[in-house]
């Protein structure tokens, strides 16, 4: 019999290689004849067609896949899907509790396994799915191994770190509740809260599995976290598949769970599912059941635990009480009458108040007594006695002051008289009162030496009274004659002006030939400043050595007068260094 061919709608991806098919054990349809009517089938036929098609076409084929929303029954079948990851293909597999042992162990979400079986349709629903009878593993399957890469890199960021998990409060008032709203999950928390004491659940309503469930689930953290007094979050939802769980699985909300501000109790699934946020969370719950009974206290184990602490400290007042009593009754018996007991102490006050009264009668009569010597003293010190005497010491005294201070004023007079007619004495002016005079060059020096100036030079020439401008005409040392030089004469002989205090002098000659002198020409070296007492006032006897800024020339106007007085006797005491003699 030959192959029939598979039809184009029932073919698969890829079909690996296999050994020769069964034959069909249904005959081929017969060929309709033309301008027939069509046959018309049920429902049951057509799947049944399709089943023996299916299975007799696809007998012993292997198919590898990753396995996805794994569900194993109580009847020992197991159910799940066959995902291709290079394709978006997916088939419904079973595998009977009649195939081996082994292969059923290694059924496990995210497992890639080869798979030897048939295609086959399930009549009663009309779905196609491929039944398994052997397994084999061949890797891991892309899903898993990502979770796991996520799994070790946020452990690797510590998120998992016990160190990090908070402690759930005590006894908390407001819960906040991250699920589906028409899921099972929130009907269990309420049942168990509400059984067992009563708190205040806040639900935020989210997808928990699909397409951007993830996002939203962490949008509904961020609105619990924001609502004033929550405490405590639940995040979580009912059993499912691995692929119904994903959304758990996913960085984002491990992320917010690992960061909320608050604690979070993770209760994804059955107590064999484990998601990434079971791990990342400050708790975990195996099922959102559990998650309400780790949270909310049971008022009716705590009412009884206060009822058996009320007895305990009811029987343990009880106790002391007696006790109490007991040690007062004895207390009392060892004290006897209260009465007799005060006799004894009011006794000892009374003779105390007998003892104080006459002390304080003793120090009042001793204090009369000395407010009487203290009266007699201030009496005798009164201001008026101690002025009056005083006053009387104070006479005497005033004479004695004014005839010391007469006699000290006229001894300070003496001696200013005496001072003053030294310093007269030693003045110079005295000396040129008595016709002496002081020569200065044009620099203002005292002139000492013949040799200081030379003929033809004009110098200022101190009196004692005013000064005299002078041009040299001769010089000659000591023992020389005093001969003028054989110059030609001028061409207006020089004048010397006498002038008084207040007067102008007379004009200065013009410098004979008109010209400049020669520096050093006919003028012997100067003495130095520091030689004291210069020669010519040596020769005058005078006490005192002049002051080098001897009279200076002025500056000549446009008529070449100076003012006459100029650097004279008139001069300041730092003009002039006092000697004595």
């Amino acid at each position: 019999m030959q192959r029939r061919d598979i039809p184009s709608e029932l073919s698969f991806a890829a079909i690996p290689a296999v050994a020769e098919p069964r034959e069909l054990t249904s005959p081929p349809p017969s060929r309709r004849p033309r301008g027939a009517e069509p046959e018309v089938v049920s429902v049951a036929e057509l799947d049944r067609r399709l089943k023996r098609i299916l299975e007799g076409s696809t007998a012993d084929v292997r198919v590898e896949g990753e396995i996805s929303g794994l569900r194993v029954v109580g009847s020992g079948h197991a159910y799940f899907t066959l995902k291709d990851e290079s394709e978006e293909a997916a088939i419904d597999c079973v595998m009977y509790r009649t195939a081996a042992p082994r292969a059923r162990k290694l059924l496990a979400d995210g497992a890639r396994v080869v798979l030897t079986g048939r295609a086959t349709v399930y009549v009663p629903r009309g779905r196609l799915q491929f039944c398994a009878d052997d397994a084999r593993l061949a890797g891991r399957g892309a899903l898993l191994e990502a979770l796991f890469r996520l799994k070790e890199k946020l452990a690797a960021e510590g998120l998992f770190a016990p160190e990090r998990k908070r402690k759930l409060p005590v006894d908390p008032q407001i819960i906040g509740v991250v699920t589906s709203g028409d899921g099972a999950a929130i009907h269990d928390i309420v049942t168990v809260a509400f059984r067992r004491g009563g708190a205040r659940l806040i639900l935020a309503r989210t997808p928990v599995q699909g397409a951007g469930a993830g996002q939203r689930i962490v949008r509904a953290i961020a609105l619990l976290e924001e609502f004033p007094g929550i405490e405590v979050i639940i995040v979580g939802r009912g059993g499912g598949s691995a692929d119904d769980l994903s959304a758990f699985n996913e960085e984002i909300v491990v992320r917010k769970v690992a960061a909320a501000r608050v604690p979070i109790v993770s209760a994804v699934g059955h107590e064999i599912d484990v998601a990434l946020t079971d791990l990342a969370a400050d708790a975990r719950a195996a099922t959102p059941s559990q998650a309400a009974e780790m949270l909310v206290a049971d008022a009716a184990a705590r009412h009884a635990a206060l009822e058996h602490l009320e007895a305990r400290m009811r029987r343990a007042i009880a106790h002391r009480l007696r006790a109490a009593r007991a040690d007062l009754d004895r207390q009392r018996a060892r004290l006897g009458s209260p009465a007799q007991i005060l006799a004894e102490p009011q006794q000892r006050i009374d003779d105390a108040m007998a003892r104080l009264r006459r002390r304080m009668e003793r120090i009042l009569v001793e204090d009369r007594v000395g407010v009487q010597r203290l009266d007699r003293r201030l009496a005798a010190r009164h201001p008026r006695a101690v002025i009056a005497g005083a006053r009387g010491a104070l006479r005497p005294l005033s004479v004695r002051l004014a005839a010391a201070a007469h006699r000290h004023v006229a001894l300070l007079r003496e001696g200013f008289a005496n001072d003053v007619a030294r310093l007269e004495a030693m003045s110079p002016l005295r000396v040129l009162a008595r016709g002496y005079a002081i020569a200065t060059d044009a620099s203002g020096r005292a002139v000492r030496d013949h040799r200081e100036v030379a003929p033809g030079e004009r110098i200022a020439v101190r009196v004692h009274h005013g000064a005299l401008l002078a041009r040299v005409v001769a010089t000659a040392g000591p023992g020389e004659p005093l001969v003028e030089a054989s110059a030609p004469a001028p061409a207006a002989p020089p004048t010397a002006a006498a002038a008084g205090p207040g007067d102008a002098a007379a004009a200065a000659p013009p410098r004979q030939g008109g010209g400049p002198r020669a520096p050093g020409a006919g003028r012997a070296p100067r003495r130095s400043r520091s030689q004291p007492g210069a020669p010519a006032c040596e020769q005058l006897g005078l006490g005192f050595v002049a002051d080098e800024r001897a009279p200076t020339f002025g500056r000549a106007g446009a008529s070449g007068q100076v003012s006459a007085g100029q650097g004279g006797a008139e001069a300041g005491p730092e003009e002039r260094h006092h000697v004595e003699p």
